[in-house]
């Protein structure tokens, strides 16, 4: 599957809410797309995030060594000893703001 046939059933917004994201880790280095059936998975040396497309939101699902404690994270769960999973629901451009682009950042650096 490709990134553009995961999100061609989707709203124009959750592409470019997707973009935005994908742009900014740019910045950061090398990032793998693994386009799969639910979603697309970010990776550098192992996954650092998952971008899900639902129903009334974009879920960003970032995989950190903590647990993220802010209103804007909808859901945690321990995936393994060391790695946490913040859910972000994201539904507008705007939404990729200066605290989600800092926890992509720190997602990159725990990925290494």
């Amino acid at each position: 599957m490709t990134v553009d046939e995961c999100f061609a059933p989707w709203p124009p917004a959750y592409r470019e809410i997707y973009d935005a994201l994908v742009d900014f880790l740019s910045t950061l280095g090398d990032v793998h797309a693994d386009a799969v059936t639910v979603g697309v998975f970010l990776k550098r040396e192992r996954k650092l995030a998952e971008v899900r497309p639902k129903a009334r939101c974009l879920s960003l699902n970032l995989e950190l060594p903590r647990r993220i404690d802010h209103p804007r994270i909808s859901r945690t769960m321990r995936i393994s000893a060391d790695r946490t999973a913040n859910i972000v629901k994201l539904t507008r451009l705007e939404d990729v703001d200066d605290d989600v682009r800092a926890w992509l950042a720190e997602a990159y650096d725990a990925a290494a």
